[in-house]
């Protein structure tokens, strides 16, 4: 019998797995869908004033009796409405009504929450200037790629479809 010397074998190069990123690669929100939100969200408001217009005229107010407390009990009540969701609920949640009945999500570019402070700049700061431009501001979340309008440029924000996340892998790597 012949012995035969088993040689090591070289070491091989340790493959590393491709690093897996979450991405917040979801679906950029439609034009339309985003139109139907916001309305959804400005008839709840118009709605509330429109019913304490209701009841001040069958109480029997008029449009000469400037001190009606119906009325203003309405028109106070839109506007914390109008704050709170406009303002703190995008901030806490990342949605008003109208955007989670349309299942669209309001995030930061990097994909983290907007916060409260930024919520405000959207809506009653980067709103008020889309509306001054004639509505340019808005018309460019429909012509850009992304889909920001001008008050996501302000204040950094992106309007999503509410969904899974996509996993992508780096391709760097």
């Amino acid at each position: 019998m012949t012995a035969t010397v088993a040689e090591p074998a070289p070491p091989r190069a340790k493959l590393q797995p491709r690093p897996v990123i979450q991405s917040f690669a979801r679906f950029r929100a439609p034009f339309a869908l985003r139109c139907g939100a916001i309305l959804i969200d400005y008839i709840i408001l118009v709605g509330i004033v429109a019913f304490s217009t209701l009841v001040s005229r069958l109480l029997g107010g008029g449009a000469r009796s400037a001190g009606d407390s119906s009325e203003t009990i309405g028109i106070i009540l839109a506007i914390v409405v109008a704050v709170l969701n406009l303002g703190v609920l995008p901030g806490l949640a990342g949605v008003t009504i109208g955007k989670w009945a349309a299942g669209l999500r309001i995030l930061r570019v990097d994909g983290d929450e907007i916060g409260i402070g930024r919520a405000f700049l959207r809506h009653f700061v980067g709103y008020p200037l889309s509306f001054i431009t004639l509505g340019l501001g808005f018309l460019a979340a429909a012509l850009t790629l992304r889909g920001r309008g001008l008050h996501d440029l302000i204040a950094n924000t992106i309007v999503v479809r509410e969904g899974r996340t996509v996993t992508v892998r780096d391709p760097r790597a």
